[in-house]
């Protein structure tokens, strides 16, 4: 019974936040964290090369999809094409930690992010700048070591900005996961220094910004969560199509969601951001238009603190509330 109890006290906190998590005004005709039904998906292909066996990330670049086993493999990132063939690995590394994660760096390469940490353990974690496409290669990849400003934790989710280039990392936490910004200046010989700028869904398994710049999409196992970009304000969070351990997930450049999943010749599936969050993705979308000069970008975060500030109060909230729920659960189960 007091495992219970602890594992009721830990959870009370996420369930109660997660109910709380603040919406986009524009989708407020919905109740706030509800989570709209599976859209339709439809596999493109199966992984065809037995050595792809916990595909843990994707990136749709240059026509090919490219991905990287979890934590266990060497360095390596496979180049897919539309056939499920393997037509490309790119050698970086023999000993990475915990590689987890893949962003797009430009034409013909990608970051690469040994992110994972199960444990909480790792001073620093590394990213790396990896050229990848058709043919097999062995390469001298520059790794950069990240810090995060709040200690370490666990992370799966690397984002890049396609209209700044600057990257960020999704930690994934049961009680709510942090987006960190990377430094724009990074050394190889650190430290990099990463701050928060907003929240993002618990278990942050893959993310990805939108091409246009202005959203970015982050899931988990089952669902999917679409922030406007840069207030992380949540437009609409939906089910993905089942999947058997379903983690990576990439936007396709007409905004068509490709999924992927651990597993020996695991499919690859693609599916649609539903309609009526659509809708309220281009009313965010004209709205910002309207209120910009042309050619202007919506700003970067630029004060940390005051990104987060903002949806700090349910996540406490729902703390005193689930310890409550402990006080009132241990009061019935005294001894009388």
């Amino acid at each position: 019974m007091p495992q219970v109890l602890a594992g009721l006290a830990a959870a009370a906190p996420f369930l109660l936040g997660l109910a709380t998590v603040p919406s986009s005004p524009l989708t407020q005709q919905a109740p706030a964290g509800a989570v709209l039904d599976s859209p339709r998906g439809h596999q493109v292909f199966r992984f065809a090369d037995p050595a792809i066996t916990e595909a843990s990330a994707l990136v749709v670049q240059d026509g090919l999809f490219l991905t990287v086993n979890d934590s266990g493999d060497s360095g390596r990132v496979f180049a897919v094409d539309r056939s499920g063939a393997t037509v490309g690995v790119s050698r970086w590394s023999y000993s990475p930690t915990d590689v987890e994660a893949l962003a797009p760096a430009g034409p013909g390469f990608v970051w690469v992010g040994d992110l994972g940490d199960n444990l909480g353990s790792r001073d620093d974690v590394e990213i790396a700048r990896v050229p990848v496409g058709r043919g097999d290669r062995t390469v001298r990849a520059t790794t950069y070591p990240l810090t995060y400003s709040r200690g370490p934790t666990d992370a799966e989710t690397l984002l890049r900005d396609p209209a700044t280039g600057r990257l960020y990392v999704a930690t994934k936490n049961l009680f709510g996961g942090r987006l960190y910004a990377v430094p724009e200046r990074l050394s190889a010989a650190g430290p990099n220094l990463m701050r928060p700028v907003g929240r993002v869904l618990p278990f942050a398994t893959d993310g990805s910004f939108f091409p246009d710049g202005r959203h970015l999409v982050v899931r988990s196992y089952g669902t999917a969560t679409v922030y406007d970009w840069p207030s992380l304000d949540r437009v609409g969070s939906f089910a993905l199509p089942s999947q058997r351990q379903g983690e990576g997930i990439a936007v396709g450049p007409d905004d068509t969601l490709y999924l992927s999943s651990e597993g020996v010749r695991a499919p690859v599936v693609v599916t649609r951001v539903p309609a009526k969050i659509r809708r309220a993705m281009a009313a965010a979308t004209a709205s910002a238009s309207a209120s910009s000069a042309p050619g202007d970008r919506v700003s970067d975060p630029s004060e940390p603190t005051d990104a987060v500030s903002h949806d700090v109060w349910p996540w406490v909230l729902g703390g005193f509330l689930g310890l409550g729920v402990l006080l009132v659960l241990l009061r019935a189960l005294r001894p009388r």
